[in-house]
C-alpha cells in the first residue's frame, strides 16, 4: 500500500502548504461544480460565471494558503443566486470601518470563518481569526466576542453537520494533508487572534 505524503513547500521560516498544489487538487475535485481556484491575486475576489466564461473563479491572495481556505469557505456558504454575482453580491468596506460597520462584518463573517477553521483543522494548520480592519483597532473584548461567535458556529457544524460542499473540501484537505484522519472539534483557545 502506497501512502501519499502531505503536500508541503519549504520556505526560510517554516513548512507551509503549497497553495498551487492545493488549487490543482481543488480544481480536479470540484470540476463538476464549474468553479476553479486561482491563487496569486493581489486581492481576493469571486468572479461569477458569465456568458463568455462558464467557469466561476475563486481568486485567493498571493500564495497565502489561508486566503484560499477563506475564499473557498465563502463559496461553500453562498447560495445559487449569490454564486451568479461577482463577490456574491456583497459589499466590502475597506479599513477604517465604523463600529457599526465592523459589527456587521462580524455578523456576516461568523459562518465562513467557522468553515475556514474546520478547513484549517483538515489541513493541519493553525487558524487565525480575521478581523479585517487594520486601521481601526478593535478591543480585545470585541476580538474575543467575535472568536466566541465563530467558535459557536463551528460547534454547531460539528453537532449538526457541515454543508455539502464544505464537507467535500474537508475530505479533500484531510486526504491531502492528514492521511484521511477525520477532524475533531478543537479547543476555543486554539484560535489565533
Amino acid at each position: 500500500m502506497i501512502v501519499e505524503q502531505p503536500l508541503f513547500i519549504a520556505n526560510s521560516y517554516s513548512k507551509e502548504h503549497c497553495v498551487k498544489s492545493f488549487a490543482k487538487a481543488f480544481n480536479r475535485c470540484f470540476a463538476d461544480y464549474q468553479v476553479i481556484l486561482k491563487p496569486g491575486a493581489e486581492e481576493p475576489f469571486y468572479q461569477a460565471p458569465s456568458a463568455s466564461n462558464r467557469l466561476a473563479i475563486i481568486f485567493s491572495t498571493k500564495d497565502y494558503f489561508s486566503s484560499a481556505l477563506h475564499e473557498i469557505a465563502h463559496w461553500c456558504i453562498a447560495g445559487s443566486k449569490r454564486r451568479k454575482q461577482d463577490d456574491y453580491g456583497y459589499w466590502y468596506e475597506p479599513d477604517g470601518r465604523s463600529e457599526q460597520q465592523q459589527a456587521l462584518f462580524y455578523h456576516v463573517e461568523a459562518k465562513p470563518q467557522a468553515l475556514e477553521w474546520a478547513f484549517s483543522l483538515a489541513a493541519g494548520i493553525d487558524f487565525r481569526l480575521s478581523l479585517d480592519n487594520l486601521d481601526n483597532q478593535t478591543s480585545e473584548e470585541q476580538q474575543l466576542l467575535f472568536r466566541d461567535k465563530v467558535y459557536e458556529q463551528l460547534v454547531t457544524y460539528f453537532k449538526h453537520g457541515f454543508p455539502a460542499r464544505s464537507s467535500k473540501v474537508i475530505q479533500l484537505l484531510s486526504t491531502l494533508y492528514r492521511f484521511n484522519h477525520p477532524i475533531q472539534r478543537p479547543q476555543k483557545s486554539s484560535c489565533l487572534i
